[in-house]
């Protein structure tokens, strides 16, 4: 049997995510699975979608249905894009390069994180789709410069700037997991964690021959590329201000998103500063435990923007009903992160690419049964909102 056809077995998301718990050592999946804090925020992000119902039109043939959409002037294929998922490279081999390549080959766009394993211009060779790099200031202005240019040059198409870590949310499973002790390198502070790994042989073996405890080259200290540690002190030291944005923008001269708007303010001050998206973000929870599901701020900020920019929205998304209630309230389209990283956990370059078949899928047949031929089609009147989002 191929990968691909043992790949079918996933029927949805949450196959994926059991699949993920299978093959990866805890302390990489509660990476993926975890959040901050009691998790509150986390579980809410999902279980707010419940809070809304569609509304079909019932008798209406819809035997083709166009995805398409168009997000800062580029068509993708999807309503969807891949979210920018730190140290992919420890869930699979290669990790970034191959969730990008599973997005070209779908027709939508990757996000590449400032913390990832594989070099920006690898990212960008390695898809036919469009890659936006996700950009935190660690290392401080000169290094984030450099990082930018680098960007440009590998032909990433938009700039994503995260805003909502000024320090790293409290993820108390990687405390539990031994991260930042894994993280160092020191064989004394590793070895009480070390056997979550051998319990997981083949993925140490694949861990091991695409080179063990990576780096992060696209961060280039003048000492050479960031070794993998504990990065909460270097957010803490990296932090985003509004202020920020007007050399940002500067030196990327492009478009650009600001990533992590939870609030109409936040929205009017990111256009004010030049943003040409936003993103309606908390981090997938991983960040203040306790804020709102992002699909429950999704129509603050829509109405604040006022159809001048594009609005997109994360946290949550588990199956292509989702994806239609957040366009259903205005998005432009959403970021999957979770979705497609317990794909690559669980079967690498063909999980991702099951994660997207599965959200595609879903969001056709929700189409079909909401009784319209385009997700361009939707609006408000195909949903009915109760709870926090009424």
């Amino acid at each position: 049997m191929s990968r691909r056809a043992a790949s079918s077995r996933f029927v949805n998301i949450a196959d994926l995510r059991l699949g993920a718990k299978r093959r990866l050592p805890r302390v990489a999946f509660d990476y993926i699975d975890g959040g901050a804090d009691g998790e509150v925020t986390l579980r809410e992000n999902s279980r707010a979608f419940d809070d809304i119902a569609f509304r079909p039109r019932s008798a209406v043939a819809t035997r083709t249905c166009d995805l398409t959409t168009t997000v800062l002037g580029t068509k993708i294929s999807l309503p969807f894009m891949l979210a920018p998922v730190g140290s992919s490279r420890v869930f699979f081999p290669r990790g970034e390069e191959v969730a990008a390549r599973a997005a070209g080959e779908a027709g939508t766009g990757y996000i590449l994180s400032t913390l990832s394993g594989c070099a920006v211009a690898d990212v960008t060779s390695a898809t036919t789709g469009p890659v936006w790099y996700q950009l935190y200031l660690v290392g401080g202005h000169d290094v984030a410069l450099k990082a930018i240019d680098r960007a440009r040059q590998a032909g990433c198409s938009a700039l994503v700037v995260t805003i909502d870590t000024p320090v790293a949310g409290l993820r108390e499973r990687d405390h539990r997991n031994g991260m930042k002790n894994l993280a160092s390198g020191k064989p004394l502070a590793m070895l009480p964690h070390l056997l979550q790994f051998f319990a997981r042989p083949r993925w140490l073996a694949a861990y091991l021959a695409d080179g063990g405890l990576m780096n992060f080259p696209n961060i280039v200290l003048p000492s050479g590329p960031m070794p993998y540690a504990d990065v909460t002190a270097a957010l803490e030291a990296s932090m985003v201000s509004w202020a920020d944005l007007t050399w940002i923008r500067d030196a990327w001269r492009g478009p650009i998103v600001v990533k992590g708007v939870h609030t109409a303010d936040d929205a009017r001050r990111a256009m004010d500063a030049g943003a040409d998206a936003v993103v309606v973000s908390n981090h997938g929870g991983r960040q203040l435990d306790g804020v709102a599901a992002t699909i429950q701020v999704l129509p603050e900020v829509v109405a604040a923007v006022d159809g001048r920019v594009d609005v997109l929205l994360d946290g949550g998304i588990r199956r292509g009903g989702d994806v239609v209630k957040a366009l259903c309230l205005g998005a432009r389209a959403v970021l999957i992160g979770r979705a497609y990283a317990y794909g690559l956990g669980a079967a690498g370059g063909d999980g991702v690419t099951r994660a997207i078949d599965i959200l595609r899928t879903d969001i056709v047949r929700t189409l079909q049964l909401l009784g319209t031929g385009a997700t361009a089609d939707l609006d408000e009147s195909f949903v009915r909102r109760s709870g926090p989002t009424g």
